[in-house]
C-alpha cells in the first residue's frame, strides 16, 4: 500500500522572548542596547563569531525529529498531553506554518479543521462563507453547488444561512466549518479537537461522519482527548510528548501508554492548598482493581476500591472520624459522593496512622472520560483536612454495557441499566 503522508525529520522551533526585570531606560541605554544587538547579528553573519546566547530569548522546539509514514486509507489518532506538539504537527501538515527543518510529503487533496471558523470571514453570511471556505479547501464552484444542500443540512444552519457569521455562536461556527471540511471529497482529512465544541447531537454526527470518511478509504488524522472516540474511530495511534514521537502502534496500546504519561500517583506531601484544622492529614490515595492491582484506569461499572492513608494528631485519638470522597468531572462538577456517614460506617481514631478502604462493588456508573477525586477527613464532625483534585483517573467503556459505543458525556455522565421494549 502506498503512503498518503510521509514525514521525515520534521521540526518546528520558536524563539521565546523573556521580559527582563523592569528598570528605567534612558535614551543612551536604548541606543547602546540596539547597537549591541546589531553587532551580535553582524558577528553571526560573519561566521558565528561571538556568543549567540541572549538571556532575553530562549529556543523552544514545539516539534523535533519527527518521522512517520501514514498509509492511504489509514485512520490515525494523535494523542498526548497539552503542549505535546499535536496542533503544531497538524499545522505543519496543513501548511499553516513552515517547518524549521525536515519535510512532509502528502499525496492527494487535503482538508483540515484546526480551529473554530478557520477560513471564515465574519462579515460574510453563512452561504457566502460556504463558498469561500470551500474554495480555500480546494473545492470548485460546481462541486460546492453539488454538495451545498448536504453541507447546510449537516450543519443545521439553514435558518441563519443569510446571516453574517459574526452573529453565530461558537457551536454554529464549528458545525458549519466541520460540515464544509467533511463534505469535501478529499483524500486526507485532518481534524483537531472538533468534539470539544458543540452540543451532543452535533458531536454524535461528527463521529458518524468521521467513521464514514474512514470506511470510504480516505485517510483520517484525528486529535482528541476523548479516548473512547479515539479507540472507536482509529486503527492506529501516535503518542507525542515534549514535541517528540514517543510511540506508534495499535490504538488501544497507545491509549494505555498515553494514560501512563499522566496517571502517576500524586505526591500529596507537595500539596499546600489544603484546608481544615490540621488534626488529620491525607498522606496518599490510590485506586485498586478487584485483582488488588493499583490502577488509574477502570472500566465503567467495574468493582473498584479507593485506599486512603491518613495521619492523625494526638488530639484526634478517640474521636469519631468520617471520610468523604467525591468523584468530579473535568469541569469540577460533583457527580458521585462516597461518604462514611451515608454508608453508616462508624470509624474511630485509635492511632496516629490509619489506612481506610472504600470499596464500590458495583463500580462507577460513568461514561468514558477523565475524572478527579476530591477528598476530606472530618474529626468529630469538623473538617480536619480537605484536598481538591487529589487523584486523577480514567473511566473506560464497559464490556457489559453499551459495548463498542462511544458514550458522549454531553448526553449525561451517569449510566444505569435500562431495557426498552
Amino acid at each position: 500500500m502506498s503512503y498518503a503522508i510521509k514525514i521525515e525529520g520534521l521540526g518546528k522551533r520558536y524563539l521565546l522572548s523573556h521580559q527582563q526585570k523592569a528598570r528605567y531606560h534612558s535614551l543612551r541605554d536604548t541606543i547602546t542596547e540596539r547597537a549591541q544587538h546589531a553587532a551580535q547579528a553582524v558577528r553571526r553573519l560573519m561566521g558565528g563569531m561571538g556568543s549567540d546566547t541572549d538571556p532575553a530569548r530562549e529556543e523552544f522546539w514545539a516539534l523535533k525529529d519527527f518521522d512517520l509514514q501514514i498509509e492511504q486509507g489509514e485512520r490515525l489518532a494523535i494523542v498526548g498531553r497539552n503542549g505535546a506538539g499535536k496542533s503544531t504537527l497538524l499545522k505543519l501538515l496543513s501548511r499553516v506554518t513552515e517547518p524549521t527543518c525536515g519535510r512532509a510529503r502528502l499525496r492527494g487533496r487535503m482538508a483540515s479543521l484546526l480551529e473554530v471558523g478557520t477560513g471564515f470571514h465574519p462579515e460574510l453570511t453563512g452561504r457566502e462563507n460556504i463558498y469561500l471556505n470551500g474554495a480555500i479547501l480546494g473545492m470548485g464552484r460546481p462541486e460546492i453547488d453539488r454538495k451545498f444542500d448536504e453541507i447546510v443540512a449537516f450543519a443545521d444552519v439553514e435558518k441563519f444561512l443569510d446571516t453574517p457569521v459574526k452573529r453565530y455562536s461558537s457551536g454554529m461556527y464549528t458545525r458549519l466549518a466541520f460540515s464544509v471540511a467533511a463534505h469535501l471529497e478529499t483524500d486526507i482529512l485532518i481534524i483537531d479537537e472538533v468534539l470539544a465544541v458543540g452540543d451532543a447531537a452535533f458531536q454524535r454526527k461528527c463521529l458518524g461522519k468521521m467513521d464514514d470518511v474512514g470506511r470510504e478509504g480516505r485517510t483520517l488524522l484525528f486529535v482528541s482527548h476523548n479516548m473512547a472516540a479515539v479507540e472507536t474511530l482509529c486503527n492506529r495511534a501516535v503518542l507525542l510528548a515534549g514535541g517528540r514521537l514517543v510511540d506508534v502502534g495499535e490504538t488501544r496500546r497507545i491509549v494505555e501508554a498515553y494514560s501512563e504519561t499522566w496517571r502517576k500517583a500524586v505526591d500529596l506531601n507537595d500539596r499546600h492548598d489544603r484546608s481544615g484544622t490540621g488534626r488529620a492529614r491525607i498522606e496518599s490515595i490510590v485506586m485498586e482493581a478487584d485483582s488488588g492491582e493499583q490502577t488509574f484506569r477502570i472500566a465503567s461499572m467495574e468493582s473498584v476500591s479507593f485506599i486512603v492513608t491518613v495521619s492523625m494528631t494526638a488530639e484526634a485519638v478517640g474521636k469519631k472520624v468520617d471520610l468523604i470522597l467525591i468523584v468530579c468531572d473535568g469541569r469540577d462538577n460533583r457527580i458521585i459522593p462516597l461518604y462514611t456517614e451515608w454508608a453508616q460506617s462508624d470509624l474511630e481514631v485509635s492511632g496516629e496512622l490509619h489506612r481506610f478502604r472504600c470499596r464500590v462493588p458495583g463500580g462507577l456508573p460513568l461514561v468514558s472520560d477523565t475524572y478527579w477525586l476530591t477528598a476530606a477527613v472530618l474529626i468529630g464532625g469538623v473538617n480536619a483536612d480537605k484536598l481538591d483534585r487529589a487523584l486523577e483517573f480514567e473511566v473506560v467503556p464497559s464490556q457489559s454495557f453499551a459495548d463498542g459505543l462511544v458514550l458522549n458525556p454531553a448526553f449525561g455522565q451517569v449510566l444505569v441499566e435500562n431495557i426498552w421494549e
